[in-house]
């Protein structure tokens, strides 16, 4: 950014306009080196982005799985789970989700396996 500053300081006023007024998302570079690098950039940074946004989407659809299935097991030991219930799960950390889940197994009643103990 500081390059840019003192290259468009340095330039006489009609030109300092002119480059200005240019349009960078249109430009295209006019060397073989910036053309290269620049889309070697771009490239990484689509890989990197699709990445990210794969594990984020992996993870989302973890936790959602264990949410469904925790309500599951719920509704299955314990019968129709109250809005108050759902709304409890729904809540839940990820680290509550599995506490809960391994409450079923022994609690009496929803609000038993919902209970922080």
């Amino acid at each position: 950014m500081l390059y840019c500053d003192l290259i468009l300081n340095s330039l006489p006023e009609a030109a300092r306009r002119a480059l200005q007024a240019m349009s960078a998302s249109k430009y295209q570079y006019q060397s073989e080196f910036a053309r290269r690098y620049y889309g070697q950039g771009k490239a990484e940074g689509k890989a990197e982005g699709k990445a990210e946004g794969k594990a984020e989407g992996k993870a989302e659809g973890k936790a959602e799985g264990r949410l469904e299935i925790v309500l599951k097991l719920l509704a299955a030991r314990y019968g129709e789970l109250s809005a108050a219930v759902v709304t409890r799960v729904r809540e839940a950390s990820t680290a509550d989700l599995e506490r809960i889940a391994e409450r079923v197994l022994t609690a009496e009643t929803a609000d038993e396996a919902l209970s922080a103990r």
